[in-house]
């Protein structure tokens, strides 16, 4: 059942009613209370999502184990597995970052972005110099930015890009004849190289993600470089947004080449999630699995704001006795709502017996799960609202036991740095601290 709070918010934030109001005030001749509702009706017609989480058919029926799964998971996403990939893990920018500037260093044909976040920096002028380098050497370049999150990417980077002869464009502008739209966001963060290697996960473009994670001025995120029939996706899903941006249609074998050999032997999901589809895919694949989790469940995201839904089957699967951790952002993380509504939410999870650790190291940003020691998914996707409901977001997935154990390994390797939270703690948190909570939650569904 969805708490009273929650249903209060909802009808806070049905717009039609502050639009009621500021016709009536306006009647009354009350310009300024008709500027006050008029600006909310505004906030909350933009603001309010599009989708919803399921309430019913989370039961735990069968394990991750069990054959009935991933046939689940391809049903219930509308995703298939695609056969013959190769998957790597990278950890870090000290590893991701050569890796995808190797890969465009080796660019033939055709070199794609989608990214939410690409901001002025070294980095930055990196990644500028190395793609106009391939776009003068006739290898088509397209970059489709988020008009909000890569917004700071500076003159000098947008020169280099152009002078090259690198195609840029932005996602959803901000312009009032879209204001409905303009909650959402391209959260991705792709690079395709031939239609053939693709990257994916947390980081985007900018200093920020350089180096270890050695630092609070270093974060900590993951990315995975993926070879083979799983690439398509990311391309596909790229080329949509190219053409709602540009009215481009990207096709051919520059960017669609032809599968001669498959690289590899892994079968992975990748997984586009937008509202533009009324659903989450994305929530459904998390949902799913913890559901028919048997043994363990680790999370480790950033920004963790759980809807009831979501609290509910952690609780069950903490009940059937699944070791359940999730690992956030703690001190050093860079949005306030997001960390004051998932704190707000850390009650229910520590009464149902599951270990919440603050990663305080520096800003944990990589967006993983790793349940039973053999399910395992990278991508973009946060767990809150914001990310299921409202923005574009992919995830890749794969049932492999080698590549869950390593991503599990990163996740005991993190331990040290996280404080555990207790329940005791919470519960005796400052006044001060409970009220921005409790003004943090009025925007749960926004975050």
């Amino acid at each position: 059942m969805r708490s009273l709070w929650a249903r209060t918010r909802e009808l806070i934030f049905w717009w039609w009613i502050w639009a009621l109001g500021t016709v009536v005030a306006l009647v009354a001749d009350q310009w300024l209370v008709a500027a006050g509702t008029g600006a909310m009706a505004f906030i909350a017609y933009v603001g309010w999502p599009v989708e919803a989480p399921p309430q019913f058919g989370l039961e735990h029926e069968f394990g991750v184990e069990d054959p009935e799964f991933l046939a689940s998971i391809a049903g219930a996403t509308g995703v298939p597995f695609s056969e013959g990939n190769r998957l790597e893990i990278l950890n870090n920018g000290d590893q991701f970052y050569p890796a995808m500037l190797n890969a465009i260093a080796g660019a033939e044909l055709s070199i794609t972005i989608e990214a939410y976040i690409y901001w002025a920096g070294d980095i930055g002028l990196a990644f500028a110099r190395a793609l106009a380098g391939k776009a003068q050497s006739s290898v088509r370049v397209k970059i489709l930015l988020d008009a909000i999150g890569s917004s700071t990417i500076g003159d000098e980077i947008l020169e280099i890009l152009e002078r090259g002869g690198c195609q840029l464009a932005w996602h959803n502008p901000v312009h009032l004849y879209k204001v409905g739209r303009l909650n959402h966001r391209t959260h991705r963060k792709s690079l395709i190289v031939d239609g053939r290697i693709g990257f994916t996960g947390g980081a985007g473009i900018a200093d920020e993600w350089s180096g270890n994670a050695q630092d609070s001025k270093h974060w900590r995120d993951v990315q995975i470089r993926i070879e083979g029939p799983a690439v398509l996706p990311l391309q596909t899903g790229f080329a949509q947004n190219w053409m709602r941006a540009t009215g481009e249609l990207v096709s051919g074998p520059l960017f669609y080449p032809p599968m001669e050999a498959h690289p590899g032997s892994l079968a992975l999901q990748t997984i586009m999630s937008s509202p533009e589809t009324g659903a989450s895919a994305v929530r459904t694949l998390y949902y799913l699995s913890i559901g028919s989790a048997h043994k363990s469940i680790y999370i480790a995201n950033p920004y963790f704001v759980p809807d009831q839904s979501a609290i509910d089957i952690l609780g069950e699967a903490r009940t059937r006795g699944v070791d359940v951790r999730v690992m956030v952002a703690g001190i050093y993380n860079d949005t306030w709502l997001a960390r004051q509504n998932s704190i707000r939410l850390y009650g229910p999870l520590l009464e149902a017996g599951i270990q919440v650790l603050e990663y305080n190291h520096t800003m944990l940003h990589q967006k993983t799960m790793v349940v039973d020691g053999v399910w395992g998914t990278v991508g973009t996707t946060n767990f809150d609202n914001r990310s299921f409901a409202q923005n574009d977001e992919n995830n890749v997935c794969f049932y492999d036991r080698v590549l869950a154990g390593e991503l599990e390994s990163m996740f005991m390797a993190d331990l040290p740095h996280c404080d555990v939270v207790t329940l005791d703690a919470w519960r005796n948190r400052s006044a001060w601290a409970k009220t921005q909570q409790f003004i943090a939650s009025l925007l749960q569904e926004q975050v």
